[in-house]
């Protein structure tokens, strides 16, 4: 099975920073889309941030301002430095790779690459 690698992540202090990054396996390279959701317990996973290959980006409402995406499309890597965090920022953080497929009418997703998560806690 196909797994993006993460590293990072950890314990903090609320107001701290955290940075974590995540690679493609080698032999994939037709990744569309990268970024980051997470899970809180008793919660649904929501977006967090992501990024596409023409460098547009999107994040989640509640870290907007406070996180930051970016992408080495040579190394196939995407990073997301986290700023100012808060207690309810805390869960396992999962990073996605996506390859979408123009039909010639519409994008669809052909395939769906996600982390093992690592872990982000904030005490206060």
């Amino acid at each position: 099975q196909v797994h993006m690698v993460e590293s990072g992540g950890g314990l903090v202090q609320a107001g701290g920073s955290l940075r974590l990054s995540c690679a493609a396996p080698r032999n994939i390279f037709s990744i569309n889309t990268m970024g980051w959701y997470r899970q809180a317990p008793g919660k649904q996973r929501e977006l967090v941030a992501v990024t596409t290959v023409g460098g547009s980006t999107r994040y989640g409402d509640s870290v907007n301002g406070r996180f930051t995406i970016s992408r080495d499309h040579a190394a196939n890597t995407v990073h997301l430095q986290m700023n100012d965090l808060k207690p309810e920022d805390t869960g396992v953080y999962y990073c996605n790779g996506r390859v979408s497929v123009w039909d010639g009418s519409s994008w669809y997703v052909k395939d769906d690459y996600w982390g093992q998560g690592t872990q982000v806690t904030v005490s206060s």
